[in-house]
């Protein structure tokens, strides 16, 4: 079972708590979720590794990942505003530490589609 760390202050507004979810679903490996909450159009930029385009390559994307569930997941910071949004945190797997920073635009304000996501992601040494 992954635990799961939040910041008080992260659940306060629902487009915060739907990105808390999100990151959630990225650390167990709920795909379904995930994939239902993107854009057809979605691009997901993950600095130094790679570039996907649109929800077909997304999903088999995320149904690859789907299987490394986190140990842990500490989320530290979640901002939004308009349709733009980040969250910043770090997730435990193994004997590896990753710290996190994700910045998501919405198809519009009151959206929780996803049509842009870019990830930042860095292996510490904890």
């Amino acid at each position: 079972m992954t635990k799961i760390t939040v910041t008080p202050d992260c659940g306060n507004a629902p487009k915060k708590v739907f990105l808390k979810d999100f990151n959630i679903a990225f650390a167990t490996g709920d795909a379904d979720f995930i994939i239902d909450h993107v854009s057809d159009d979605i691009c997901w930029e993950i600095y130094g590794d790679k570039t996907i385009q649109g929800k077909e390559q997304f999903a088999k994307e995320i149904n690859l990942m789907k299987s490394y569930v986190a140990d842990e997941v500490v989320i530290h910071t979640i901002i939004t505003h308009g349709k733009e949004a980040s969250l910043n945190g770090e997730m435990k797997m193994g004997d590896k530490t990753y710290v996190f920073c994700d910045v998501y635009r919405f198809a519009s304000a009151g959206s929780s589609i996803i049509k842009e996501m870019h990830s930042y992601v860095i292996e510490t040494n904890n």
